[in-house]
């Protein structure tokens, strides 16, 4: 479904977060949350576990948003947003609820409430912003930390294991809205949050979003980051509308087109620093070969 897309010019002026808040400095979720909000709109209640959100948010008498929210425990989000939309439907209100949690309050301690509300069709929007390890409990690794990352709690060689593919694993549930975004791509997720809001049923966004104090890097650089991981095609930004796989943005136009070396990626952050020169080798023809089905698919649809 073709959609006009957001420029700066028409993206709503008005702010549904406070200027003054508790995130790090170059905190990539202080912009997808600003976006995230402008998209939802005023007439949304949140529903978010502990994460780095309850700091920038501020706890209760003090807020950085002037949405109402629901802050749960760890596991409970996508439960707790369905008993959100049951007392709505109570009360025949008709608002929006959006469940916003972090990597770990998703793909590892939350995912049985979120799988059970996917199964249940719960017509709710959850938005997980990945930044790829528990940042808010001092840096430790979570399911969606890439393989061979250094954390606090990895081994000197780093993570053994590869990245969970979160949106693939939300996507076998036969919801009919998947998406990914970035953080270095703000209108990107404007444009797919408002159309999620159209669309009946459980949506799932998954956004990357950069930390530099648990990936390594000057807080400055936060969008270079968040833009690298696309350029290079490490992650692809993507709609799954309808059981129907689409690239979209900037990853789209990389279809035919030479992608940056991942190294350029590695090389600025310091929890890369234990990668050997033989497994960025290793994820480069993994990335070159996942690229390959994309465009061999694309030349299919043509």
């Amino acid at each position: 479904m073709a959609t006009k897309k957001t420029t700066v010019l028409s993206l709503p002026e008005e702010e549904l977060v406070y200027p003054g808040n508790r995130a790090c400095a170059g905190c990539g979720l202080s912009i997808v949350y600003r976006i995230g909000l402008k998209a939802l709109g005023r007439e949304t209640i949140l529903v978010v576990p502990p994460s780095c959100l309850t700091v920038l948010q501020g706890l209760y008498p003090i807020a950085s948003t002037q949405l109402p929210c629901l802050n749960v425990t760890f596991a409970s989000t996508a439960a707790a947003a369905t008993g959100v939309l049951a007392a709505l439907r109570a009360g025949k209100k008709n608002i929006q609820v959006a469940a916003w949690a972090g990597d770990g309050g998703t793909s590892d301690i939350g995912i049985q409430a979120l799988s059970g509300a996917c199964e249940r069709g719960e017509d709710f929007i959850f938005i997980c912003y990945d930044n790829e390890a528990y940042m808010n409990t001092g840096i430790q690794r979570s399911g969606t930390t890439p393989q061979h990352v250094l954390t606090t709690t990895t081994p000197v060689s780093g993570k053994h294991q590869s990245k969970k593919d979160v949106p693939a694993i939300i996507a076998a549930h036969g919801i009919d809205y998947v998406a990914t975004a970035s953080a270095a791509y703000p209108l990107d997720f404007y444009d797919k949050v408002c159309k999620a809001k159209t669309i009946s049923g459980p949506k799932y966004i998954h956004v990357h979003t950069p930390c530099p104090a648990g990936w390594g890097f000057s807080a400055r650089y936060t969008v270079k980051m968040g833009r690298l991981a696309v350029e290079t095609g490490l992650f692809d930004l993507y709609e799954r509308e309808m059981g129907e796989f689409r690239l979209t943005g900037a990853s789209q136009k990389l279809l035919g087109k030479k992608r940056r070396p991942v190294t350029d990626y590695f090389e600025g952050q310091a929890r890369f620093r234990g990668l050997s020169s033989q497994q960025a080798r290793q994820i480069q023809e993994d990335v070159d070969r996942k690229w390959s089905a994309y465009e061999k698919a694309d030349q299919d649809a043509c």
